[in-house]
């Protein structure tokens, strides 16, 4: 067991020890010896939630083939280092089990033209466990477990297929509903399953499951065989955790947990009535979503550069451009319109409505699920075209999607693999509250997902509200007890009759006010080293927008930014396999309070003396690769950042904007409305400290002028959306060498 530190696992061998596992290359030469197998056939439908994950299924299995890339990617010629990019891949998007085997002639079923490739990467997907201590939840799962797991298998090997295609290489999906090939076969090939005596396959670690291959001319470095005697893997070590591999106890600790429950224990946080940080509900206005600086990028509010590089910032990596076409493939079907009415008698009781809607996005893959009421300010005024938002549905099912330690260990968290970690969250956020929305309107209740996408919501004031964390000094960011602000968000929202929750106290303000990590490591100074102001009604620490964005769409040496998260202390794993330090600590942070004034120093301190932040060479699993047009290139240059902890920076003169709610443009602005830095800097002076704003209120003033925000300008819907990548395709034209 650990007492400080994880463990150095490389990330490409995946959660299970298959590494320790004897080998046999007999096994391998009877298995390309057996008779070729029939064609195959699909399943028959299910009904109601396996109707909407065999949908999603079938959309993503559109992506199994496409285009190639012109020209091979450089540094695509080592078989074993490209083999680590891509089962690490697999594994960062959630793959059981992973292998790669040569293909023999035998594995094309009888009937398919075999394609001229050579090697398959075969992927295994264990099945979702069916949460029968909630009833309600059971009876929706029972019958989509099958077409859930086929639906994630095939999300998984589409993603690789068109990752490897954008390096230059020929690759196609082979998943259900398409199949050309014996995947059972190339499961034993690749060394991740062992034939029974019935003829079929187990995994040495669990019982049920499904494969998908990919089979491309990509030279890899193959596997072998599993021995037979592999079948009794499950022994002490592995029940300890051999090669710092998941344990036995950290599975049984787990599947030990209710269903409606996440595998982090979020009942041990105190609940409160209001959030931690001030929230003046009455005053905190509605904005649109063209006042966002993602959208005001885009829209060249910040220049032609970043508006050229917001274009493409999100598809800057192979593989992040890969998930790009899912995530808008996806925005389509977000809507749920019922064509029915709901059994009323049956969902008429909250707590079990919440219960069964929380058991079934762990079912589908999510991390952390609250639910609260959507108040007012959380609602966009404005679409991005300038088109009023009237406000919809009553309840919001706020689910968290984890972003992966172990890449992010292994990244600066501004690198190239930064965009990747953040389409990975954003696509699995939209496919399981997408799942949620259609199958939510099959039941007769109106439903949405609000998706990074294509949102109507505001995230950040409903994960809070939702009782998954607390505002932190990152700014407009959400922290969380057990993940940190490792993680992205994804909303549906919805009428069906549900229990909320209330927010949470860990004593996150107290941690924040005495931890300035994330504003030391911030790679342009965005993040504030000051205290706390109200900010269009809400009480934060604000950070520079403006800055931020400019840094994360033109950050020329990686693909986005992450860093603050990839520092910040509360960045952790708190599981039965994490280190007993880190364990202890959060334990500590949740149940003893009183404490924090004299654990945060020490513990600021110690989180800089055992190398917290810093890279771990080990979970690096990533090519560094740049996606240039339709090519994939050598980048020019790859931020390597290490933890700083001599720097020191004094508040006062932290060059701050602030763009307040009157600031913002028009909702409806038809073309770019450049922004003013030196007045938004000058804004500073108008901001109100907490304290300031209480007696205000209590003395009955007003709410200051600038929470009002800019008219529009009644110039109507004038959106161009040529060069958002989720609207439509685009190309950009970028030299690698821009600067």
């Amino acid at each position: 067991m650990h007492l400080l530190k994880n463990g150095n696992r490389p990330f490409h061998l995946g959660s299970f020890p298959l590494e320790t596992l004897p080998r046999d290359d007999a096994l391998g030469a009877k298995e390309i010896a057996r008779p070729a197998a029939p064609p195959a056939s699909d399943r028959p439908n299910s009904p109601l939630l396996g109707k909407t994950t065999r949908a999603y299924r079938d959309l993503f299995g559109q992506f199994a083939v496409g285009d190639v890339a012109p020209e091979v990617a450089p540094d695509t010629d080592d078989v074993k280092r490209c083999a680590v990019d891509i089962l690490g891949a697999a594994y960062f998007l959630d793959a059981s089990h992973a292998g790669i085997c040569l293909i023999p002639e035998s594995a094309w079923r009888t009937g398919a033209t075999p394609r001229p490739h050579s090697h398959a990467i075969v992927i295994m997907v264990e099945h979702s466990r069916v949460p029968d201590d909630e009833p309600l939840s059971a009876e929706w799962t029972r019958s989509a477990v099958v077409d859930t797991a086929e639906m994630r298998a095939t999300e998984i090997a589409v993603n690789i297929a068109g990752h490897i295609r954008l390096m230059g290489y020929n690759a196609r999906a082979d998943v259900p509903g398409d199949r050309m090939l014996d995947e059972d076969r190339l499961a034993v090939l690749a060394g991740i399953a062992i034939r029974n005596g019935d003829d079929s396959i187990t995994s040495p670690y669990f019982d049920d499951f499904t494969i998908a291959v990919i089979t491309t001319e990509y030279q890899l470095e193959c596997d072998r065989p599993l021995a037979a005697r592999s079948v009794n893997a499950k022994g002490v070590r592995y029940w300890w955790g051999i090669n710092d591999a998941q344990s036995g106890r950290e599975r049984n600790r787990r599947a030990r947990r209710p269903s409606h429950a996440s595998r982090y224990p979020m009942e041990t946080v105190k609940r409160i009535d209001r959030p931690t940080t001030l929230i003046l509900d009455d005053e905190v206005p509605r904005v649109p979503k063209r006042a966002a600086f993602f959208e005001r990028a885009l829209q060249g509010d910040l220049g032609d550069k970043a508006q050229r590089e917001r274009a493409r910032f999100a598809t800057k990596h192979p593989l992040s451009r890969s998930m790009v076409a899912l995530i808008r493939a996806m925005v389509p079907h977000q809507l749920a319109t019922p064509e029915t009415s709901p059994d009323l008698e049956k969902y008429s009781d909250p707590a079990q409505n919440t219960k069964a809607l929380k058991a079934l996005s762990y079912f589908l893959g999510a991390d952390l699920t609250g639910i609260c009421e959507i108040p007012r300010y959380a609602w966009y005024s404005h679409k991005d075209d300038g088109t009023e938002i009237e406000m919809y549905h009553k309840y919001a099912v706020v689910m968290l999607i984890d972003q992966g330690f172990d890449t992010m260990e292994g990244a600066s968290g501004d690198d190239w693999i930064s965009g990747a970690q953040s389409m990975r969250g954003y696509q699995r956020g939209a496919e399981i509250a997408g799942v949620m929305s259609d199958f939510l309107g099959q039941l007769g209740f109106p439903a949405r997902a609000q998706t990074n996408a294509d949102s109507d919501v505001l995230q950040i004031p409903l994960v809070l509200l939702a009782g998954l964390g607390e505002l932190s000094r990152i700014g407009e960011l959400v922290l969380n007890p057990f993940v940190g602000p490792r993680f992205k968000s994804v909303i549906l929202t919805t009428d069906m009759p549900l229990e909320v929750d209330k927010p949470i106290d860990f004593g996150l303000q107290t941690f924040c006010n005495g931890c300035l990590k994330c504003a030391r490591e911030c790679p342009c100074d965005a993040i504030p080293f000051g205290d706390k102001v109200m900010f269009n009604g809400y009480e934060i620490w604000k950070p520079d927008a403006e800055r931020c964005a400019r840094y994360r769409v033109t950050n020329p040496h990686g693909s986005a930014c992450g860093r603050c998260m990839k520092t910040c202390p509360i960045n952790k794993v708190v599981d039965a396999d994490g280190p007993l330090f880190t364990r202890l600590a959060s334990w500590l942070g949740v149940n003893a309070m009183f404490l924090k004034p004299i654990m945060v120093p020490i513990a600021t301190w110690l989180d800089d003396a055992l190398g917290n932040g810093r890279r771990n060479p080990n979970k690096k699993w990533w090519l560094d690769h740049e996606v240039v047009g339709d090519r994939v290139v050598r980048p020019k240059g790859v931020n390597k950042r290490e933890i700083d902890p001599s720097r020191k920076v004094d508040p006062a003169k932290q060059r701050m904007a602030y763009y307040h709610a009157n600031m913002m443009p028009p909702p409806d602005a038809p073309g770019p409305v450049p922004v003013d830095r030196k007045a938004a800097m000058a804004a500073g002076a108008l901001m109100e400290t907490p304290d300031e704003a209480k007696a205000r209120v209590a003395a009955g003033k007003p709410a200051p002028s600038h929470y009002t925000p800019t008219p529009a300008v009644g110039a109507g819907p004038a959106k161009n959306m040529a060069a958002n990548p989720y609207a439509t395709d685009f190309k950009d034209t970028k030299s690698a060498e821009a600067d």
